[in-house]
């Protein structure tokens, strides 16, 4: 049967939604690469979508990243409960040609918002989150030496909007702290003989040029369990939101070393559709 390309999934979802209404144009952020509503890499302290208290709200999204040697593909949806509780589910497929194989990973998340609003509140909106990830096929996995082929993520996440705070343009930051034994995000696997440190730190700030667009940058700290030199992941993009039903990201990623080959630098481009 003939792929699907995912980000043409997206475009026909998003070309046939319309957003709840309750926020400010482009404060939900856009989707991460593991379901969760955020930058690319990083999850932030929004919930998805544009729900208010007394809304609800589901969106869907699809992304690639293309680097040296790796190819991701991600798609998934998310719902917004009341501006409180956030549901997500996203399915990733890792080609790895070399291999000539395909590791596919599933994943349910899970976000809680404890306190504050990015903009209207004095303090950071935090949130408290959890992502559940389980390989379909734990062949490669197994050969690298994890532990497991499923796990869990714990991370909580601060997020802040100062509005005209760098020459009158908004400026938006996020910092999380996360709980995880996962291997390049678990599409590795779960643990191994190496158990590096498991609270990793991530990141992201960006600045918004006017209401439509955003450029900013990542980073995202990930453990070295496996011994094959795992480095830390860190982004440079631009989003662009044309209006409450769909928002673009574009990114240059730069993520090191995966799988022991060194120098995995592309793009990444992600198609969010809001309801």
């Amino acid at each position: 049967m003939k792929r699907v390309n995912p980000l043409l999934l997206a475009v026909v979802f998003s070309g046939s939604v319309m957003a709840a209404d309750g926020k400010i144009l482009a404060t939900p952020g856009v989707s991460q690469v593991e379901g969760s509503a955020g930058g690319g890499i990083v999850p932030w302290a929004q919930l998805a979508g544009y729900a208010s208290e007394d809304e609800w709200s589901i969106s869907g999204f699809c992304s690639r990243a293309d680097v040296s040697d790796y190819q991701l593909d991600v798609c998934g949806v998310q719902g917004n409960l009341f501006d409180t509780v956030e549901l997500s589910v996203a399915e990733q497929r890792f080609d790895v040609p070399v291999l000539n194989t395909t590791i596919k990973q599933r994943i349910y998340g899970a976000k809680w918002r404890v306190y504050g609003d990015i903009v209207y509140s004095t303090m950071p909106q935090v949130s408290i989150g959890w992502q559940h990830k389980s390989l379909d096929d734990g062949t490669v996995a197994s050969l690298v030496g994890a532990k497991a082929l499923s796990g869990n993520d714990f991370y909580i996440a601060a997020s802040k909007l100062h509005l005209g705070a760098i020459a009158g343009y908004n400026w938006f930051w996020n910092v999380a702290l996360r709980h995880s034994e996962a291997n390049q995000l678990g599409l590795l696997g779960y643990g191994g003989a190496k158990q590096d440190n498991r609270w990793q730190l991530e990141a992201s700030s960006a600045v918004f040029i006017n209401p439509n667009w955003a450029i900013g940058v990542e980073y995202r700290q990930k453990p070295d369990n496996l011994g094959l030199g795992e480095t830390h992941w860190q982004d440079a993009f631009v989003a662009w939101f044309p209006n409450k039903s769909i928002s673009v990201t574009a990114a240059y990623l730069d993520l090191g070393r995966i799988a022991g080959a060194p120098d995995q630098t592309g793009w990444y481009v992600s198609l969010t559709g809001y309801y």
